[in-house]
């Protein structure tokens, strides 16, 4: 790999690395990740991912590409042509993206995009924030005699509508990640209880793995008012299912609800 990188470094070769920067943790990225930012002329980077990382390119120019929910200072077609007219005239793109870039990333479009203007192209994967931000606050999406599958579902389809897989998943005994959920978060809780759901466990991690990482924990019929307590915000990852009854954060919540129900049904409770 590195008589590779030290070729196109000479040779100054157009290419675009489309490159999963991790869940927010700067160290949950890979080596490999870390070889290519170094390589890097220019690094395209979104909303989401650790800016620590760009030290990790020290001679490239960092250019912010991100998009969050109704503000996108630059389109999808804009960034696809800034990758071409960099690697044109620089050499080596990185495409810096937050999880991992093939989990709804558009990473694929990019790379497709590069490669019918004639770009070489590379994928370097991320640790993906379904997997991992659930794992961080100890909920596993599969257990033994729990769950034996896991769904992960945008919570908003490219036309700002509720994914109808959503429907599908609530009538499964999988675990349900719901990504770019909270806008939607109403009409996924009618969707479980419609299905008769509403006692199931609910976790929602907010800025998972980083220093400012939030949670709240509840159920179906509860989770938006934990939710409206906690302040919680995009972007956050929504996991439904009994394996959230793993996590000893929820497991905390409901012993101070026991708590508080026998102090309010005891004769000498307030």
């Amino acid at each position: 790999m590195l008589i590779e990188q030290r070729r196109y470094r000479m040779l100054n070769i157009p290419k675009l690395s489309v490159v999963g920067a991790g869940p927010g943790d700067p160290e949950l990225i890979t080596i490999k990740a870390l070889n290519t930012l170094k390589d890097a002329k220019v690094v395209l980077y979104d909303a989401l991912i650790n800016r620590e990382l760009l030290e990790y390119a020290p001679q490239a120019e960092h250019i912010f590409v991100g998009k969050r929910k109704d503000k996108h200072r630059y389109s999808q077609d804009e960034i696809n042509k800034l990758i071409v007219k960099y690697a044109l005239e620089r050499g080596h793109v990185v495409r810096l993206k937050g999880g991992d870039p093939f989990v709804f990333g558009r990473g694929s479009e990019e790379l497709a995009f590069a490669k019918r203007k004639g770009l070489e192209t590379a994928v370097i994967s991320g640790i993906t924030s379904s997997i991992a931000v659930p794992a961080n606050v100890g909920i596993p999406l599969t257990q033994r005699g729990v769950s034996e599958s896991f769904w992960v579902i945008t919570g908003t389809t490219s036309r700002r509508k509720l994914s109808n897989d959503v429907k599908l998943a609530a009538q499964s005994t999988a675990t349900v990640v719901i990504l770019m959920g909270m806008g939607k978060l109403g009409e996924i809780v009618k969707v479980f209880n419609h299905f008769g759901k509403e006692n199931i466990p609910v976790g929602i991690i907010q800025n998972g793995t980083t220093d400012n990482e939030k949670s709240g924990f509840g159920t179906i019929k509860s989770i938006e008012k934990v939710v409206a307590e906690k302040q919680l915000t995009a972007p956050s990852i929504i996991v439904i299912g009994e394996v959230v009854r793993e996590s000893g954060k929820l497991e905390a919540v409901m012993q101070n609800a026991i708590q508080e129900s026998v102090i309010i049904n005891s004769p000498f409770g307030g």
